[in-house]
């Protein structure tokens, strides 16, 4: 039996925990990948209201496995189950919400670009180092990187290979928040809780059409906004919002997630 390299807490305020737990630097290895992609698969079946994503108090994800490297075959693999995994998490139907603290580097980064949102600590870094390896990302790094900041700071982060402090993540949108290391875990799931209590089911779809509108033009994704906009209106959170606010004005509704 395997090694669990990859835990989820579902707490009673409806947040998912998805906790990375593999040694010191939480490397990105095969079996985390395949853990990680099981992770998600089964909150996006069955989801929470809300997920956190986190690794250590001293580290995020360092990234891949550097031992798994070969050549082209060996990167075919490991970059299919990079794409694979991180698809899985950007794929689950609620917020997913990053907790980084120190460094989050290579497949790290990427796993916290899979993200929603990225709340880190103080001790936090970012980066893009595989330059320095004489390769390039293999886990979204290019394409997540490149929608979140920009096309020139990607190819800067990428082409030079330097790690981002947490003042400079939060300056360029790389991170959403910064906090210091003792309250980062807190925040995080004070965040993730705030969402996991609100109209989840627009969330979710939400969610679905900002990604896929990122995908084609902007008449494109006026129209799947349009055609979601609809949708949302056959949910029970619609109903009781749109009724609360009639009767008692913005911010008061009390959701049940339907």
């Amino acid at each position: 039996m395997s090694e669990l390299l990859v835990a989820v807490e579902r707490r009673n305020d409806g947040v998912a925990v998805v906790r990375l737990q593999n040694g010191k630097v939480n490397s990105l290895s095969s079996e985390v990948l395949r853990q990680l992609r099981a992770a998600a698969e089964a909150l996006t079946v069955t989801p929470p209201g809300a997920v956190v994503v986190v690794g250590s108090d001293r580290i995020f994800a360092a990234g891949a496995d550097i031992s798994e490297f070969a050549g082209p075959d060996e990167a075919r693999s490991i970059g299919r189950l990079f794409l694979e995994a991180l698809n899985a998490v950007a794929a689950i139907p609620r917020v997913v919400i990053a907790a980084v603290a120190g460094p989050a580097l290579g497949g790290g980064c990427e796993l916290a670009l899979a993200c929603d949102l990225r709340v880190c600590s103080t001790s936090a870094k970012f980066g893009q180092p595989e330059i320095l390896l004489g390769i390039i990302p293999g886990g979204g790094g290019t394409q997540r990187l490149a929608r979140l900041v920009g096309p020139s700071r990607a190819k800067d982060l990428i082409l030079s290979g330097r790690q981002v402090r947490a003042d400079e993540a939060l300056r360029i949108g790389l991170a959403d928040e910064v906090v210091e290391p003792e309250q980062l875990e807190f925040r995080a799931l004070e965040l993730a809780a705030q969402y996991a209590a609100g109209p989840v089911q627009a969330h979710a779809i939400a969610k679905r059409v900002i990604d896929a509108g990122l995908e084609g033009t902007l008449a494109d994704g006026l129209e799947l906004e349009q055609d979601a906009f609809v949708e949302v209106f056959r949910t029970d959170d619609a109903r009781i919002g749109v009724a609360s606010f009639l009767e008692n004005g913005p911010g008061k509704a009390q959701f049940t997630g339907q």
